[in-house]
């Protein structure tokens, strides 16, 4: 393992953070249904990590992850807090639910977190977030009162870190990224006001799906070749563990594969979308095209449910607003070419042809998360 500086926070975080969503236990909106770890199973997989070198753990409030945080806290009294960077995080966007979910996290952690995140910033809450009296101004509080000792900004969405990283109250940021939807990680890879801010990527395996594609190493060293402090894998077992930190540095000059290289591996299974998620695409009726674009991929990817449920939220209206719009703004800003309305109308279709069904029973973890 090895460790990379966390901005200017003055933290070293090993390359490899540890997600904490699949040591889990209950009926969780987040929960894969393939994992179901009691306290003793959890705290092992974590312990063996931890004897990998990782040293960043990356959790989230109760109800919303469940258990994780508690167990979190338990590994930590278990192993030395003083030798864990603790991650967290709420979907609280006023400063005063903010506040008290910060005291609410400390009880169930039976310590103080290292950061603490806005989590799931979107364009909807920003405004409330940053303004004065907001969840960053309660972070900043907080901070001052020594109940965190960094303040955070986790989001989907560019414009929203970007914003962060330009705001002097944040010292670190959250987004995602991998091998497929690298677009955002190329933009902030270009901007300097980044550099000074510790950046964790989530999403690195997309949702789980990609490594019954590439090899564990390679998806891995694709985040880590961009200026980020860790990459953040859920793991839910010892041999997940092992696949993720145990990685051979000594490969590195082997060559990523292009964007294109990766669009040719899964043309095999279907005709992808050759989009990237720079979210350059803004349409001025409000639709997320890249979002839309993202849910396409992951129907065939193997998250057949999960995607169709999305899309099915307002692809027709989307569908409509773009045969209606005589400007395509979007076609000018998409550094790709994709012809969007063409793109969108493909999503329609997936979406009328193919009617949501109730998921099918459980996977395996082999099934779901394969390492390559």
């Amino acid at each position: 393992m090895r460790y990379r500086k966390l901005g200017n926070t003055g933290l070293a975080v090993s390359e490899i953070g540890f997600g904490t969503i699949p040591i889990l236990q209950g009926s969780v909106p987040v929960l894969p249904d393939y994992y179901n770890l009691n306290d003793e199973e959890a705290l092992a997989v974590m312990e063996h990590a931890f004897g990998l070198g990782c040293n960043l753990y990356d959790t989230a409030i109760v109800p919303e992850y469940g258990d994780a945080e508690r167990k979190l806290g338990l590994f930590a009294a278990r192993v030395g807090r003083e030798k864990l960077v603790i991650s967290d995080k709420a979907r609280f966007f006023d400063g005063n639910e903010m506040y008290q979910a910060v005291e609410a996290s400390c009880g169930h952690l039976g310590t103080c977190p290292d950061l603490y995140f806005v989590h799931q910033v979107d364009a909807e809450h920003e405004e409330e977030v940053f303004q004065k009296g907001g969840a960053l101004d309660a972070l900043t509080e907080l901070k001052a009162e020594g109940k965190i000792r960094f303040a955070g900004i986790a989001s989907h969405y560019y414009d929203i870190l970007r914003k962060g990283a330009a705001d002097s109250r944040v010292d670190v940021l959250q987004g995602s990224g991998n091998l497929l939807e690298r677009g955002m990680l190329d933009r902030l890879k270009k901007e300097h006001m980044f550099s000074d801010k510790g950046f964790l990527v989530n999403k690195v395996y997309a949702a789980g799906i990609l490594p019954a594609f590439f090899p564990v190493r390679t998806l891995i060293r694709s985040v880590l070749s961009y200026p980020v402090s860790s990459a953040l894998i859920g793991i839910g077992t010892k041999e997940q563990a092992e696949a993720a930190m145990g990685w051979e540095p000594a490969g590195e000059r082997e060559r990523l594969p292009s964007f294109e290289e990766v669009l040719s591996v899964l043309e095999k299974d279907y005709d992808p979308i050759s989009c990237d998620r720079c979210q350059r695409c803004v349409c001025p009726y409000g639709t997320e095209i890249h979002t839309l674009f993202r849910q396409y991929q992951y129907y065939f990817l193997g998250k057949e449910y999960w995607a169709l449920r999305k899309l099915d939220l307002g692809i027709e209206e989307s569908a409509a607003y773009c045969r209606e719009c005589g400007e395509m703004p979007c076609m000018d800003q998409c550094p790709r070419g994709i012809r969007i309305p063409d793109a969108i109308e493909r999503v329609r279709q997936l979406v009328r042809e193919h009617p949501i069904a109730q998921p099918a029973g459980r996977h395996t973890i082999k099934e779901t998360q394969k390492t390559g």
